[in-house]
């Protein structure tokens, strides 16, 4: 039984900048679904190198100007030169924006990271850059199982502290399944001088074969017994929301249990499950007016 006495202190969500008229509106009714739940920031994505760069200014625009809501812009390194992503960022604090989600970014195509010619080489360059830029709220991603690109599990944590050294202020994970692997992390961070908060990254599992091949591109293990409770649900929409429901609230709930306070939910621009793990974890929405 899930108690609501393990309700989180704070949640934030993501999304990403829609591509059609359809999918905009799709997205701003999951945004006034959620913002009742008082999150402390919401992020949008940008895409593979820079591809959705004007989508997801236009939306976290239209985040600072029609809602309540303190959104992040992810800001990366590809595609672009420091002068470029400079100017990027002194648009977003000029628009009233104070906190960036700083990532290196993937290529494109998909292939190996490459250096743009004049640009910032790594996130922590990033980091540093912004920083110099004006006082932002940044934070960066963190790699539990590591980094593809890392050459080893300490290289990665290594990377990690130099980007909080750079000006970060808190980390947030990738996804995963297997709550003893972000513990363990989080001990190894600690261990390594890494003081600031470390979001564990949450991800709600409709489309399970989706996910199979989101977690072999950056690494994540998938338990076996998730395979077996979607098994057989192919076509069966409702019943896969409600495993998932009930799948992502107990794995918060572990997190919960352990000490953890503030999560980070992957919504891919839908309210439904992320509001309901949040309401059975005892977070409640409230009224526009009432105080937090």
């Amino acid at each position: 039984m899930i108690q609501p006495s393990i309700a989180p202190r704070s949640v934030s969500f993501e999304f990403f900048p829609p591509k059609t008229p359809e999918m905009e509106q799709a997205l701003w009714r999951t945004v006034e679904r959620l913002a009742p739940l008082r999150p402390a920031f919401v992020s949008v994505t940008y895409g593979a190198g820079g591809s959705t760069r004007e989508r997801t200014h236009a939306t976290v625009k239209r985040l600072v100007e029609e809602t309540g809501l303190a959104p992040a812009a992810h800001l990366t390194c590809v595609a672009a030169t420091r002068d470029e992503v400079d100017a990027v960022a002194r648009g977003y604090w000029a628009a009233g924006v104070r906190h960036i989600v700083a990532l290196r970014g993937d290529s494109p195509a998909g292939g190996a990271y490459q250096v743009h010619p004049g640009g910032y080489e790594y996130a922590a360059d990033l980091v540093a850059g912004l920083k110099r830029i004006a006082d932002f709220e940044i934070s960066v991603a963190a790699f539990p199982e590591g980094h593809p690109d890392a050459a080893s599990a300490q290289a990665d944590l290594d990377n990690l502290k130099r980007k909080i050294d750079a000006g970060a202020t808190r980390a947030i994970t990738q996804f995963f399944f297997y709550n003893d692997v972000y513990f363990r992390f989080v001990d190894r961070a600690r261990a390594a001088g890494i003081t600031v908060p470390i979001i564990p990254g949450i991800i709600p599992v409709t489309n399970f074969k989706q996910i199979v091949k989101f977690a072999a591109m950056c690494g994540t293990a998938v338990p076996s017994a998730m395979a077996r409770h979607f098994d057989g649900l192919d076509d069966d929409p409702e019943t896969r929301k409600l495993v998932a429901a009930m799948l992502a609230a107990e794995q918060v709930r572990g997190l919960a249990a352990g000490g953890v306070t503030d999560f980070h939910f992957y919504t891919l621009n839908r309210a439904d499950l992320s509001f309901a793990i949040c309401h059975l974890l005892g977070l409640r929405a409230q009224p526009a007016g009432d105080p937090q």
